[in-house]
């Protein structure tokens, strides 16, 4: 079935404006519509040590495939198998030394294996830590000591970097553009926000009154087809 232009863009619309309603329910989401965006960030308390919220307009950087970068919002964070990793399982990246490159964030792998490792937290300034327990084999005393493994890095891109994202929640940008890293509380970067997790920044009554619109627009656009269609049908019955 042939369908036109117009009429494509509208189903285009509605489905944009459908995912949008569905951000809303995402933590740390960001709208594809700056029309249904709440503006300032919106956090909620977490129990979660390793739960924190970046500041505003920076993100997290997330290691893919192929050495491909991502960035995200969404600061949940756990460890699987001794490794830093969000909330969906892919590696966060940060930097282990002040002037050290990026790279993924572990636990000691002694620690890991031997499940020595407890406590873990993130910290304002984005030190990732844990206590090391230990027994004293002479005396059976236990102990822990405090062990800081890095600290995760933000990215900030440019006010009028077009980002691109599936989710709304994780971020890819154009080709070219680089963004300025850091760690948090260097200055060039705001602190992070411990037992927090930030809300979707997409008004849920808003994407849903822009929904309708579009579903509405859509409809007089097929109304307006359709009386298109039997416009020229009487014109030809005509002309026979």
């Amino acid at each position: 079935m042939f369908v036109n232009a117009g009429l494509s863009a509208a189903l285009d619309r509605i489905s944009e404006r459908a995912a949008d309603v569905r951000r809303a329910f995402i933590p740390g989401a960001l709208p594809s519509y700056g029309d249904v965006a709440t503006g300032a960030p919106r956090q909620r308390f977490a129990l979660d040590p390793m739960s924190v919220s970046a500041p505003d307009g920076a993100y997290f950087i997330v290691a893919g495939q192929r050495d491909a970068r991502t960035f995200t919002r969404d600061g949940s964070f756990r460890f699987v198998d001794g490794h830093l990793v969000t909330e969906h399982g892919d590696p966060v990246l940060g930097r282990r030394r002040p002037d050290g490159p990026l790279e993924e964030l572990a636990i000691d792998p002694v620690d890991s294996a031997l499940g020595r490792a407890g406590a873990a937290r993130v910290e304002s300034d984005g030190s990732v830590a844990y206590i090391r327990s230990s027994v004293d084999p002479r005396t059976g005393r236990r102990s822990g000591a405090n062990v800081t493994i890095g600290r995760v890095a933000l990215a900030r891109f440019p006010a009028s970097t077009p980002l691109r994202s599936e989710d709304g929640q994780s971020f890819s940008p154009p080709t070219g553009a680089v963004p300025h890293v850091g760690v948090p509380s260097d200055g060039a970067f705001g602190a992070l926000t411990p037992n927090r997790r930030e809300e979707s920044r997409v008004d849920i009554d808003r994407s849903l009154e822009r929904l309708k619109d579009a579903y509405v627009a859509f409809d007089a656009l097929a109304a307006a087809e359709a009386a298109h269609g039997r416009f020229g049908k009487t014109v030809m019955d005509v002309v026979k």
